[in-house]
């Protein structure tokens, strides 16, 4: 399949601070592309280079064939940037923002519509600078879109959105990818990662640890899911469970029981509780995600201060 953003051991420096330290990526035409990490972790510095809104200190960048900062001017007909911060003239209302940007590209996607789908057509008349943050993004959002760009860059898309307009964006962002857009998108939100992601990139203190489908990662880093039995007295001998094949950890408190295993140790833990006449009155499973490879990959949360 064609890469359309290649990274070949990218480097960026900012005086003794090493932002970016040996990256490589190929992202394929037609999917959506993940770079996930903690705040700090390099995210922004890598796709202000892909952007070419900076160069990178070593390494080489090719988008769609093209040096971002060389060719920034044929890029931009075919690139579509949702930046992390962005402004526009304050007194301007939505409408004529989207009119002005319009007017920049040949062939520009009607704009009214285009609001529609990011759920504020009805802010054409307001000023931007009354907009909340949410509506704000979903501007940005859309002038990021309005020349139906080959290639879509998003970076940290839903920051300032509710979780319900976090999750309407991710519609939107899956319509621009089937309508054959590709999409890189930059998060910390390990939920938003695994949604919406065909592939992942997971950056930490500049480098990339790991890089494949969400399945794949979770396989190889965080096969072990977690079970809590809920049981109807408290055990008075001591429970052997360790020996179950899959099972890692057994802490119990109380009636409390949770356990670390690969898939399927359920059943058999049941089994045994049952032979040992210990009645359970509920039970729930939480499978491994993205945090729990990340924590695997690092041994912090993805929270954590990142240091860059």
């Amino acid at each position: 399949m064609t890469a359309v953003v290649v990274c070949e051991d990218v480097r960026r420096s900012f005086d003794t601070t090493v932002a970016l330290d040996g990256v490589s990526l190929a992202v394929r035409r037609g999917e959506i592309f993940g770079i996930v990490g903690p705040n700090g972790a390099g995210k922004t510095t890598l796709l202000n280079c892909l952007e070419g809104l900076d160069s990178p200190t070593s390494g080489r960048v090719e988008v769609l064939g093209l040096d971002p900062v060389r060719h920034r001017a044929e890029l931009a007909t075919r690139v579509g940037v949702q930046l992390q911060s962005a402004a526009l003239p304050p007194r301007l209302t939505v409408g004529e923002s989207l009119e002005l940007y319009s007017a920049l590209y040949p062939q520009p996607q009607p704009w009214r519509p285009l609001l529609s789908t990011l759920g504020i057509e009805g802010k054409a008349k307001d000023r931007v600078d009354r907009l909340s943050g949410g509506e704000r993004q979903r501007v940005f959002v859309a002038l990021a879109l309005l020349h139906r760009p080959e290639l879509a860059f998003l970076d940290e898309l839903t920051t300032a959105l509710d979780p319900q307009s976090r999750r309407d964006m991710w519609g939107t962002v899956e319509q621009v990818r089937d309508q054959g857009a590709t999409v890189v998108l930059t998060t910390h939100y390990m939920e938003e990662a695994e949604r919406l992601c065909d592939r992942v990139a997971i950056i930490d203190h500049g480098r990339i640890v790991a890089l494949d489908t969400v399945p794949a990662l979770v396989a190889q880093y965080a096969p072990v899911g977690t079970a809590r039995f809920v049981l109807s007295a408290v055990p008075t001998d001591d429970l052997s469970l360790a020996d179950i094949p899959g099972v890692g950890h057994v802490q119990l408190e109380g009636r409390d029981l949770v356990i670390r295993g690969s898939a399927g140790v359920v059943p058999a833990v049941l089994s045994r509780l049952a032979d040992d006449n210990i009645t359970v009155t509920d039970v729930s499973t939480t499978s491994p995600g993205l945090e729990d490879v990340f924590l695997a990959l690092t041994g912090r949360g993805i929270h954590s201060e990142g240091t860059h």
